[in-house]
């Protein structure tokens, strides 16, 4: 039963993980925190391969041991197949990096997101399911200071606090008010997906490793294997590619792209198709701005990049934990919470973008092969490696990003995602 009130120290919209995680930290340190989502959790989401990054916000959550002792495949590498059915060698995460990070998990979404809002209420954080944001509430001079709401059991509600946080995905609320929602410019690709029931798994260490297989064209499968013997299994490729006019049905679509992958084929022979196929398109944005006074960006609603190397999650929880540290001092001073006290968490998230997207345009180059890069020496693997497992933070990629620009075209950075300047 929530007791309702009107003010808060931090108001955050969206429960998925960045707003669960910022929520649950900030709530740890004491504030009073209030999360609006809009749907009832448990939910559906896709995106259900975790970097191994993730286990260091995980370890902030104090989820690790929660992760370790579930039903969850552990996931020890990521593998690459060509059309053929050959599998190259495995990026193993352990010969890498000797830390329990190397091991990570395939999760069902909708129960790792409700563990971390259900932290968030172990910590403090109040949370409205079933309560949809609809304006941000400003000053005269624009700044932020709480959002108007729809709730499902309160109606319509005005919220204030000195910093509201949108967490609120691919919706990107406030990214579509302020209008500064920028498509990347290459990244056009659209994705459809199901799930199966008992299809094939590789044996030993592989078991649980996610798959990237490719189609013509630089289009590609993923195979990601789930607790209680299924499998999500999705394609990602140019719209024209996948919707060639030869039928509009997405059943038909997946099956034909089935049969041009022989690893796939042979993988799904032996499961059973199971629930609707789904599709989603043009979900490669960032946005011009992190933050403006009484407001910062996280997750999703700050940009997404591509699934192909399972980034999201990732880079949702850290935003958040970042977040809460950033907000968290930035409510110790009792001054007023301005755009600049996001200037550091811009720059990081930023960077950090800019490094994957980099290796998403290189994998998505018809001239590019992670097979030529790595052949040109072990430290470019490992370098390679730094950036599939999430470690991007105060790293010099230079000599990697030379050698792929031999290979590739890089994207040049894009100023995106940074503090506005206060007025």
């Amino acid at each position: 039963m929530i007791s309702f009130k009107n003010k808060y120290d931090a108001i955050v919209i969206g429960g998925g993980p960045a707003g669960s995680s910022t929520a649950a930290l900030l709530a740890e340190k004491g504030h009073d925190v209030l999360i609006v989502e809009k749907e009832k959790f448990p939910r559906y989401h896709v995106g259900e391969s975790l970097m191994p990054f993730c286990y260091f916000p995980l370890e902030r959550l104090g989820l690790v041991d929660t992760l370790m002792e579930s039903a969850n495949p552990r996931k020890y590498c990521v593998q690459f197949v060509r059309q053929d059915g050959f599998l190259s060698q495995p990026f193993y995460f352990f010969q890498h990096f000797d830390h329990p990070s190397s091991t990570t998990w395939q999760v069902w979404r909708s129960e790792f997101d409700q563990m971390i809002m259900e932290k968030a209420r172990e910590y403090g954080a109040t949370v409205m399911e079933e309560t949809k944001a609809k304006t941000l509430l400003k000053s005269s001079e624009n700044k932020v200071k709480g959002v108007k709401v729809v709730s499902k059991d309160l109606g319509e509600l005005e919220l204030r606090a000195p910093i509201v946080v949108d967490a609120s995905g691919r919706d990107c609320f406030s990214a579509h008010k302020e209008n500064w929602k920028v498509r990347d410019p290459e990244l056009n690709k659209i994705a459809l997906w199901t799930y199966y029931k008992n299809a094939k798994r590789d044996p030993g260490l592989d078991e649980g490793a996610t798959t990237v297989a490719y189609l013509p064209d630089k289009g590609w499968f993923w195979y990601i294997p789930l607790s209680g013997d299924m499998v999500s299994v999705g394609i990602v490729a140019e719209r024209d590619y996948l919707f060639d006019g030869s039928t509009k049905d997405h059943a038909e679509i997946f099956q034909r792209e089935v049969q041009n992958n022989q690893w796939i084929k042979e993988h799904l022979a032996e499961g059973e198709q199971t629930g609707e196929y789904r599709t989603t398109g043009e979900y490669s944005y960032r946005n011009k701005y992190c933050s403006i006074d009484g407001l910062v960006l996280a997750g999703d609603a700050l940009g997404f990049l591509d699934p192909v190397f399972s980034s999201g999650v990732f880079l949702a929880l850290k935003s958040g934990v970042m977040l809460a540290d950033e907000i968290d001092l930035a409510l110790q001073t009792g001054d007023p919470v301005t755009s600049s006290s996001f200037e550091n968490y811009g720059k990081r998230m930023q960077s950090s973008i800019e490094t994957m997207r980099k290796i998403v345009y290189a994998f998505y180059d018809k001239e590019f092969s992670f097979g030529d890069l790595v052949k040109r020496g072990d430290h470019l693997r490992s370098a390679l490696t730094d950036c599939l497992v999430g470690n991007v933070d105060d790293q010099d990629f230079r000599e990697l990003f030379d050698a792929m620009s031999d290979l590739a075209d890089l994207p040049e950075p894009i100023e995106h995602g940074l503090a506005h300047a206060s007025s």
